[in-house]
């Protein structure tokens, strides 16, 4: 199993960048972007949408591949890259711990969509016990793969992009079949009076740009040393051209089921993909919503192990191996399946842009402005052993929190939601550059090995 979640990869595990490429398909066929790009149809219409989208496609490239070069060339997951970019080891245990978090989000999200699903074809209650165990079963068909590391996962999206699409064809002509289909041209705004949709559609977006850089990075360590920042650029490009693709999709169908919705709240039940696919492909909808599940909840599972057994070992004498955190992760997605998260995405994505975009952007703000640009700190060869390093860094540690703070005054009602994600992760970079230039760097230095504490310990009581 080669997860290398607690050090650097050797180079004879790295692959070839159209490798990394298509495992990351795997979440471009993730049924979450069919829900997004709903929400952002129905929010501002056509061709309004391809404002956020471009943002989002634009910004995620960027993003993705300034990270995915640093972890190629160190070798290291972005959990490892936080202990000596700005917060410490124990202080990068705080934000690989709500990265994890994240995972737990999505593996639920993936999964409802399955019960939903069956919910829709077979009758079964989505609160039900029934409607668990489906989960259950489906997520340790997951667990069963991500089990076996990279090498399983890429066998994985080799064979599954093929199946996904065949489908998704055939769902398309079924849908034709028995409904109108609705174009672009129709499109149009639900609200088109409120002033703020567009912030709206914004906020959703933002809560994906750092994280779907984050879920590029887990695998882009994996890439070859001397891949350059063209190389993830590319890599990034074509995963994010595909989801924006998705997206459209995804606002197609929504577009397309909303009128023949007449029970519940037809904007819910028409961008849940699991109640659209069943309802429009019958059994073969469930199937196609298993399969997607199940592959995209593998990527979730891995990531997030990842996260969480960081988080562990900053704290924890005894580690665990990172395949039992994720049988704690579908352990925990079991009990939290009830609550049905689906309805919620729109308060998750602003808390995720809120908390996961600053962390990133502190990240990014530490390498390419306080290490390169003012030479506080070597650019390369980044410590992260544990041994070495501090504990903690104040500097970015007192810059993430008073910038969440700042973003949690959004989400309390002191000013718009749509706004806190951009005020946090604007602010926290800024703290954390101008802390670190007062410090003058201090807190980059190593702290005195136990072994030299000992050695000096011994020489003194002999003196």
């Amino acid at each position: 199993m080669e997860s290398y979640a607690t050090e650097r990869v050797p180079r004879s595990q790295r692959w070839p960048a159209f490798a990394i490429l298509l495992i990351l398909t795997g979440n471009v066929t993730a049924m979450f972007w069919f829900t997004l790009g709903g929400q952002i149809g129905f929010l501002v219409g056509w061709p309004l949408m391809l404002i956020p989208i471009g943002y989002l496609v634009i910004v995620s490239t960027v993003l993705g591949s300034l990270i995915m070069r640093i972890a190629s060339r160190e070798g290291l997951s972005l959990v490892l890259l936080t202990r000596g970019l700005g917060f410490g080891a124990k202080g990068s245990a705080v934000a690989s711990f709500i990265y994890g978090i994240n995972y737990i989000f999505y593996f639920i999200f993936e999964g409802s969509i399955v019960s939903h699903a069956l919910s829709q074809y077979f009758g079964v209650g989505q609160n039900s016990i029934t409607a668990s165990a489906i989960f259950a079963l489906v997520g340790a068909a997951a667990l069963f793969f991500a089990w076996r590391g990279m090498h399983s996962m890429n066998i994985l999206q080799r064979f599954g992009m093929p199946i996904f699409l065949m489908l998704f064809a055939v769902g398309i002509f079924m849908l034709s079949q028995g409904h109108a289909l609705v174009g672009p041209g129709q499109w149009e705004s639900l609200t088109p009076s409120d002033p703020t949709v567009m912030w709206q559609a914004f906020s959703l977006v933002n809560g994906q740009i750092v994280f779907q850089a984050l879920l590029a990075t887990d695998y882009g360590r994996f890439s070859r040393p001397q891949i350059g920042y063209k190389g993830t650029a590319g890599i990034m490009f074509g995963e994010m051209m595909m989801i924006a693709v998705v997206l459209v999709l995804g606002s197609f169908l929504a577009f397309t089921i909303y009128p023949s919705i007449t029970e519940g709240d037809p904007v819910l039940y028409s961008t849940d993909p699991g109640f659209v696919f069943a309802l429009i492909m019958g059994l073969l909808g469930v199937i196609f919503a298993i399969i997607t599940q199940i592959r995209i909840n593998v990527m979730n599972l891995y990531s997030g192990s990842l996260a969480f057994s960081n988080t562990w070992d900053a704290f924890a004498r005894k580690p665990i191996r990172r395949n039992w955190w994720m049988v704690g992760l579908l352990a925990l997605g079991i009990v939290l399946y009830p609550v049905n998260v689906l309805q919620y995405t729109d308060t998750f994505l602003a808390v995720t842009g809120i908390m996961t975009n600053t962390w990133i952007f502190i990240l990014l703000a530490d390498y390419f402005i306080c290490r390169k640009g003012l030479k506080l700190a070597p650019a390369e060869k980044i410590e992260y052993d544990e041994r070495v390093i501090r504990d903690w860094n104040p500097c970015g540690m007192i810059a993430m929190a008073i910038a969440v703070a700042l973003g949690a005054c959004g989400l309390a009602g002191l000013y718009p939601i749509y706004y806190a994600s951009f005020i946090a992760m604007i602010s926290g970079p800024i703290i954390h550059v101008l802390l670190t230039a007062l410090t003058r760097g201090r807190f980059y230095s190593p702290k005195t090995s136990r072994r030299s504490d000992q050695v000096l310990e011994g020489e003194t009581n002999a003196n």
